[in-house]
């Protein structure tokens, strides 16, 4: 069963710049992965980078997906969104499922090679909805900033 997240009354969709802004955080940790990952690689080859580029190209594609939906299915957040207070959710507020992440990665990725038009179409979607947002039936809401306790 999903778990369902705490709800927020004031929680709003997310605009681009906070999404470009969580990405961006991600992208740099991916990197980081991804590196980590390439030395293990030639290392574990003899000190040779593989022959097979589709196995390195497949290893990337689960890093990457199991980045994601590690947070994602978790606490709704990864870290670069944690910086940003997003969090990715389904309408009833619950976890997104392992096929939701896929697709959201797929209209993510697509929004991007389309330059950037799956993340403009917000400005366009009565929702404010990327088409990541829209090919997973998922939301991205901005959380409200926690209240600080006056001691």
């Amino acid at each position: 069963m999903p778990s369902t997240f705490i709800a927020y009354d004031e929680a709003e969709p997310a605009g681009l710049a906070r999404r470009c802004g969580g990405l961006l955080y991600d992208f740099l940790i991916l990197v980081a992965l991804y590196m980590l990952l390439g030395g293990l690689v030639v290392s574990l080859n003899q000190g040779e980078a593989l022959e097979q580029a589709w196995i390195m190209q497949a290893l990337l594609i689960a890093i990457s997906y199991g980045f994601f939906g590690f947070f994602w299915r978790r606490s709704g957040q990864t870290l670069g969104m944690l910086a940003w207070r997003l969090r990715i959710e389904t309408h009833q507020g619950q976890a997104i499922s392992w096929t939701q992440v896929g697709l959201r990665m797929l209209g993510g990725l697509l929004g991007l090679l389309c330059f950037g038009l799956g993340y403009l179409w917000l400005y366009w979607d009565p929702h404010q909805r990327t088409w990541s947002d829209i090919l997973s039936n998922t939301r991205t809401l901005v959380l409200p900033k926690p209240i600080k306790n006056k001691e």
